[in-house]
Order: structure tokens, then sequence, then C-alpha cells
């Protein structure tokens, strides 16, 4: 493989023409060692010569401006990449030449920050009795420009032992052993871990490329997580799912339903929507649209997801992408004056000072609440950063561009040509009294990474580097410690898997996988009294667990009152949801509880039943005891049915006086006076018992109105139908022969039948069987809704009921159809005839009542059975007796023998 690959690499260099593919490919020769360490085996003489060509090609293209760099031996050195550069120069691209590597420019003041906070932390661990005693540790810190193509040119020259110089007479022997054969010189010793890969997109590249470790101090990519596909990655920057389920976890806390999202175009953003989503399934959170950022059409992406806010009624907006994106995006609000959203903010720019100190984003975006990555303090690292100086570091290329940056001087003699030569700085320069983002360390964050990556690796060197058996014999001693010249990645990445240690901070500090403890700070973004933003901590993320202050919020609207973010209002007790056809859940109408269901709390999804005793109340919020409701004598129904019962009483009590005391004129006697009185006393017993009807139902007051009701009509049809056969016995006994008929219906044979048919309701239906085995007994009827329910006197026995209504209607179908056959009898006053009259009065009455009895709600059930009994009642009364009260009364003339025997 080798040998074809290097006679491909002669052939692209006598053709002097590369491209970008070939050079990548040119760069993998050039890393042949570290392949080695990946597992790739092959001669060692075909080594030798790749690892030749290729230095020769590559040092041509890897020039000195190319090694610039911060180096320092030791008895073990770290690597570390840093994108201290931000702005790549112009390649030209038209395949002509071979391409040349050139530096970036633009020093870079924050990772600068990043690149001290690696060698305070190496010089403390150094002077540390305790930590790595009599080993030296060192560094190798290369520049990676923000570029995935220089980070992993910069990786490959620390890992392969890459000098200044192009000396390939006697390259490095990897065969032995990790680092053995290597020479002490700066720069050409490899490096066991190299701390670096500032972006998701570089630690991936790095990882899968590099033997040694690799660990990040800002890649938060999930994917990283995964052990088989990175089992040589480590990073001290918690996984992005933790950052999107906090922000979810705050959607969910202040209620806010609708939101929006805005989201980079790659997997960072998709990623956060995806977790976002999983995390706030099933809480009625819903997102109102999702907007993309693409970094290549930024300005036409940032303003149509700026008019997709305006347009869209969600208040509070997720943005998951860069600030430099979100720049943009809220120069595009500023211009159409959106200036009312609540923005949640990703850690990738809650902190960034450039959008904290924009005018146009205290515009548009004040209070905003957002996640950072946890900040935390380094004691003495700024009494460091404020007294480095040039003159103390001569060979320190990278403190010599910021001092000349900084103070417009040079600390020393430079090479640049005299007419970019700066003037020499006078000596008295200091960081004391500077203020930038370099000696800021009011609120470390990455720095803070950066630090505990290296203790990290400090402390696994320090396990790896440990004798546990350095009393026992020199041949365990041999097998169990570890020399800093022989270090491999796979023993070092062991003891980093199991890193335990407290931090300096007094933290506890360790991996999980290849991923630390997930802990984040909530910040805010709140208004000075001069208009312009701070940066407030609010809270902090350990984990899963949200630890946050509501009451030092400052919102968006100025105010501490959180802002309201929902597609349709939530529901309020009474009501309850109805999702709309076609839109997300969160957006619903509120549809009031049916009678007899309550929802006691807001945004309810169904409305609960009340139980059967109780019924909802007027708001349809809480589940209250039914009122008892009967026919009481106090209510206008029961007023007047009582009036109509007593005058029923009092008019048969009058027509009772009335026949008392004309009982021996012809009218009364010719009429069966005794039967009279009695059907008189019964139509009196008839009115009262309805009385009985009205006021609370109680189990004897059940008992007697049913026993009253059945006995009272008994009696009355029972008189009634005596009479007619008396009648029909009188008129055929005037037959010749039939005179003894008469002797069969006396006066006793008459109240001895009245007594055999009411004595057959009284004892049978009634006494024996109905009121002794099933008798009416008072009963809420539950089944009627509302919040009256009616007492009432519940047939435990139907059958009951029906056999003493269907023994008076077999009593007076009787007697109508006796008075039917006797209606044309010869007599002057034919009684017959208003006996079928009251009959067929009473028998509709009763039919009707049969219906009406049933379909009646509530207490109206007993008003109809009262009103049945009172117009039958008075439909007997005055058929039977209003005609002959006349003829006594007002035509006493018509009140003799003479005119009643007259034809």
């Amino acid at each position: 493989m080798y040998i074809y690959a290097n006679e491909k690499l002669t052939e692209f260099i006598a053709a002097a023409s590369m491209s970008w593919l070939s050079w990548l490919f040119t760069l993998r020769l050039c890393s042949a060692p570290s392949l080695l360490l990946l597992g790739l085996e092959g001669s060692q003489l075909g080594l030798r010569v790749g690892l030749q060509v290729a230095q020769a090609v590559s040092c041509s293209r890897w020039g000195k401006p190319d090694d610039q760099g911060l180096f320092q031996d030791g008895d073990v050195v770290i690597g570390g990449l840093f994108s201290l550069y931000y702005q790549p120069p112009a390649i030209d691209n038209g395949f002509t030449q071979l391409p040349h590597n050139k530096p970036c420019n633009g020093l870079q003041n924050l990772p600068l920050q990043y690149l001290y906070a690696m060698v305070f932390a190496l010089e403390e661990i150094n002077h540390s009795t305790t930590l790595l005693p009599g080993v030296k540790l060192g560094y190798h810190i290369r520049d990676s420009c923000a570029l995935p193509l220089w980070a992993m040119q910069g990786a490959l020259s620390l890992v392969g032992g890459d000098s200044a110089s192009c000396n390939t007479a006697d390259p490095p022997d990897y065969s032995a052993g990790y680092g053995e054969g290597i020479g002490e010189k700066g720069g050409d010793q490899p490096v066991p871990v190299i701390i670096g890969g500032s972006s998701s997109k570089a630690a991936t590249i790095l990882s899968r490329l590099l033997g040694p470790l690799s660990m990040s101090y800002t890649a938060s990519c999930p994917c990283l997580s995964d052990r088989h596909q990175y089992p040589n990655f480590f990073r001290t920057m918690p996984s992005d799912i933790y950052q999107a389920r906090a922000i979810a976890q705050l959607a969910m806390r202040f209620n806010w339903t609708w939101i929006g999202a805005v989201v980079a175009n790659n997997d960072y953003g998709h990623m956060a929507i995806k977790v976002f989503q999983e995390e706030t399934q099933g809480a009625g959170v819903c997102l109102a649209f999702v907007e993309t950022l693409q970094r290549e059409n930024i300005v036409s992406d940032a303003r149509r997801a700026a008019l997709t806010i305006q347009a869209s009624t969600a208040k509070v907006i997720l943005i998951f992408t860069w600030y430099t994106d979100v720049r943009e995006l809220f120069l595009q609000l500023a211009k159409i004056n959106v200036t009312d959203r609540q923005f949640l903010a990703s850690e990738a720019w809650s902190t960034s000072s450039d959008l904290l100190q924009n005018p146009v984003t205290s515009k548009v975006a004040s209070g905003v609440l957002g996640v950072a990555i946890r900040s935390s303090s380094i004691p003495g690292f700024e009494n460091y950063i404020r007294s480095l100086n040039p003159s103390r570091r001569p060979d320190d290329e990278f403190l010599r561009e910021f001092w000349e940056n900084m103070f417009g001087c040079s600390p020393g003699a430079t090479p640049l040509p005299q007419a970019h030569r700066l003037p020499l700085c006078s000596g008295t320069e200091s960081l004391e009294g500077v203020q930038n983002h370099f000696t800021d360390i009011s609120q470390l964050r990455v720095t803070y990474n950066v630090y505990l990556a290296v203790y990290a690796t400090a402390h696994a060197l320090h396990s790896l580097l440990s004798c546990p058996d350095r009393d026992s014999s020199p041949g365990i001693n041999s097998s169990t410690c570890s020399s800093p010249k022989h270090i491999k990645p796979i023993e070092l990445m062991q003891h980093l898997s199991n890193v335990n240690f407290t931090t300096p901070q007094g933290e506890m500090f360790y991996f999980q996988g290849g991923d630390t403890q997930a802990k984040y700070d909530l910040v805010n973004w709140q208004t000075t009294p001069e208009g312009s933003q701070k940066l407030v901590l609010i809270g902090r993320v350990d984990g899963f667990d949200l630890h946050l202050s509501e009451s030092a919020i400052q919102w968006s609207t100025g105010s501490n009152q959180v802002p309201t973010s929902v597609c349709s209002e939530s529901c309020p007790p009474g009501t309850r949801k109805a999702n709309r056809k076609g839109e997300p859940l969160c957006c619903f109408d509120c549809i009031p509880c049916a009678e007899g269901e309550i929802s006691n709390k807001t945004g309810s999804l169904n409305c609960e039943r009340c139980p059967s005793e109780f019924w909802s109340n007027a708001d349809q919020t809480a589940c209250i005891p039914r009122q008892l409701d009967f026919l009481s004598f106090n209510e206008t129904l029961g007023i007047t049915l009582t009036a109509v019962a007593v005058s029923g009483a009092a008019v048969t009590t009058a027509v009772f006086v009335v026949f008392l005391y004309y009982r021996q004129t012809p009218m009364v006697r010719a009429n069966n006076s005794e039967l009279s009185f009695l059907l008189l006393l019964s139509l009196k017993l008839c009115f009262l018992c309805s009385l009985v009807f009205i006021g609370r139902p109680s189990v004897w007051a059940c008992r007697f109105q049913q026993a009253a009701f059945g006995i009272s009509f008994v009696l009355c049809v029972s008189c009634l139908q005596v009479k007619t056969i008396v009648v029909l016995a009188a008129f055929r006994s005037a037959r010749p022969g039939a005179e003894a008929l008469m002797k069969w219906f006396g006066p006793g044979q008459q109240r001895g039948s009245v007594c055999v048919f009411t004595s057959v309701q009284v004892r049978v239906f009634i006494c024996i069987i109905w009121l002794s085995l099933s008798p009416p007994v008072p009963q809420a009827d539950l089944d009627i809704p509302g919040l009256k329910v009616t007492l009432k006197c519940a047939m435990a026995s139907v059958v009951g009921f029906s056999l003493v209504l269907g023994y008076i209607g077999l009593l007076a179908c009787t007697s109508l159809l006796l008075a039917f056959l006797a209606r044309k009898l010869p007599d002057n006053f034919n009684e017959a005839k208003l006996i079928t009259f009251s009959m067929l009065i009473f028998c509709a009455v009763w039919i009707a009542f049969v219906p009406a009895y049933v379909s009646s709600p509530g207490k109206y059930t007993v008003a109809v059975e009262i009103f049945a009994i009172l117009a039958s009642s008075y439909g007997l009364l005055f058929c039977i007796f209003a005609p002959k009260c006349f003829i006594i009364l007002l035509r006493p003339e018509k009140n003799t023998r003479k005119h009643l025997m007259a034809r």
C-alpha cells in the first residue's frame, strides 16, 4: 500500500499539479506514524521510504510560517489545538501550482485566554507536590485557524513529532513503543493526548484520524458520545442533549405551549429540535414553526425567519445557532420593528459579548433567557494573565503579536521589513489596566473547560505513572510501573476513563464514557439603568435538575411578569379542551362541561361526572349536594291543589248536609239515601286523601297515601256499583214473577256488598300483600338530571300499585257497563244516566292518568296523581249529586212522589 502510494505521490510531484484531495492524501501519508498506532502494520523499510518522501513534499508546503506555536519540553508533552486566528488567507485553487498552507491572521483575544489557561494549569501541576511529583509536563500548542483542515495539519504535526526543520535523515522509530527514540528538542516529541478540537466537526475528524487521545473543550455534538465510533475521544463540554432538555424544562415550567424555533441548518440545530420535542412530548408544548439558517445564505434566511416570527402568534422564540447568525437575525427583526418577543438562547450565543454590546440587540432582544457553559473561578489565573510580558517569554510568538496589537509597539527586534516594523516598546507596558476579552476573568466558561481538561489528563497520567507495588520485588515493579517515555495511548485511555478527582475549586470530576457531567449556568440579559445590557446568573443546571430563581429574572417586557405564549388560552375551570381539526394539539377551543359534569382545574382535557348524590354548580367547577325537592304546601302548585282538595271536601260536606236535612223528601229517599250518604263520605275521603300526597314524603306517609287512595276510591266505586245494581233490580222486580228479586238487594245486602268489594282491596292487595311485603318508601329520584332531586314515594313493587289501580278500574268498568244497560229505564229521574256520565268521566281521567304519570318529571308525577284524584272525585260529585241538589234546593215542586213516579 505504501509503495503504491509513494509511486502515485512521485507522479503528482513530477506533474507539478496537485488537487486539494491529493494534498489531504499526502497529509495522511505524513501521519504514517500515527496510523501505525491505530493498528496499521507495514514493513519498516516501506514506512521509512514513505516518511522520507512525504516529509520532503510536506516541507515544501508546511514551511516555517506554519510551525508557529508555543512549545515547552517535558517528561510528558501535552498537545494543544486552539482556534487562535479567525481569518484564513485566500487560497488559489487554480491548480497551476502546489497549494501552500499559508498561516492565518487576525489573532483572537478569547481563544488566546484558553491557551494560557492550559499553560497556567500545566505550570500549576508542575509545581504540585501531590500530583505527578517528579514528572515535568511540557506542551506543544498550535493554531487550528477554526478550520478542520488546519486542525488536522496541526494535529498531525503534534502526533508525528514534526519539527521546524526538514531533517528526514533519521526519522523516529515508532515500532518500539510510543515515544521511544524521540528527541527531547521542543517540537520533536510526539504527544499522547491533544487538548483541542474547537468544534464538533474538527473533533470528529481528529478522533477518527488520530491514535492518541483527543480531549475537546467545546465540542458538544451528541454523536461524539458513541464510544464504538469514538473510543479515544473525551471532552469537558457537556453534550448538547442536556442544554436542549434544559430549555425544554424552562418551556414547561413557564407554561409556554406555543414556541417558535430558529435553528442552524445542521446537526447542531436539528438535534436540538428533536430533543426539545421528545422532552416536551405529552406536556402540551407545540412548535409554531421551525426556521433554519444556512451560513452561506444567512441574509436571506434571516430575513425569511424574521418575517415568520413577525407573522406568528408565538411570543417565545427558541434560537439554536451561532451568535453570528443571531446577529443577522436580530438585524432583520429590527428592520421590521419586532421587539416584543421572548428569546431562549443556546450556549452558542447566550454569553456573546458582541451581541450584548450591540445596540440593535438591546432594541430587539431584551430579557433573553439562556443556557450557558458553567462558569467557575480559577484561583491565581488573573494574576498570571496580567503578569504576562513578552520580555519574560521571548519565544512566545502569540504573546508578542498580542502585545503588538494591544500597545502598537514591538517588544523587541523583529524580522519584519522596515515598512512594517513597529516602534520598540518602552518596557513600561503592562496588562494591569487593560480590559478586554483576554484579561476578563469574571466568567470563565470555555477557559475553565480547558483548565479541567488539563487536570483530567494530569490525573490520568498520575494514575498511569504511579507504582502501586513500589515496595515489592523489582520484577513486579517493572511490570506495574510505566515510564513517561513509554506511554501508550490505549493505556492512558483506560486511566482517563477511570479518572475521579476533586478540582482545586472543590468539585468532583469524572468521565461517563467520554462525557463529563452536564453542568450549565442559566443566564438572563438584563437592562441596566444606563440602557446597556448585562449578563446575570439566575440559576444552574445539574444533569436533569433545574435550579432557577424566578424572582431574579427580567423578562422581555421589562418586568417580573412571565410572558405568555400560547396558541389558545388555557381553558378555565368549568370547561374542557376540544382540539381543532387539522391544527396542533396546542390549538383548541374551550367547551363548557355538560350539566352534572365539572372540571375544577385549568386546562382540563375531560370533564368529570359528579356522583349521583351531587350535581354541578352553575359554573361547572364543583360538585355540590343535590337539593331535595318535593311538592310542598308552601309552593304555588301545592297551595292550589290543597285549595281545590279542601274545596271539594267542603262541597261534599255541604251536599251531605243538604241530603241529611232533606232525607225525608222523595228525591233523597228514592235514590237510596243510605248508599248516597256512604258515597258522599267516600268522596270526602277521596278529596282529603289527596292532601296526604302533599308535603315531605316519609315512611308512614308513603304507606298511608296509597292505602287512603286505594280504599277511598274502592269504597266510592263500590257504592256506585251497588246503586246501579239496585236500580236494575228495582226495575226488574216490577215484572210479573220477579217480586223476590229485591229480597237479595235489601239494605243489608247493599251494605254487605259494599263491604265485600272494599275488603278485597283492603285485605288482599293493600294490607296483606303490597304494604306488608313491598310498601312504597321515600327515595330521592337521582336518575333525573338537575340540581334539585325529587324526593318521592318510590314504588318498590309496581305490580302492587298496578293491582290497586286495576281493581279500581275493574269496579269502575263494571259500574259503567251496568249503568249503561240501565240508562233507558223508564224513570222521570233516571239515576243510571248520572252514574253513566260519572263513570265515563272517571274512566277518562284515569286512562289519561297513566301516560301523564309516566312522562311527568320529578314532583309533577305526584301533582298528576293528585289532579287525577281530584278530577275524578269532582266528576263523581257533580255528575251524581248536582242534579239532585238542583231539584231539592231550586225546584222543590219536582221533589214529589207524583213527579218522580210520572213517566
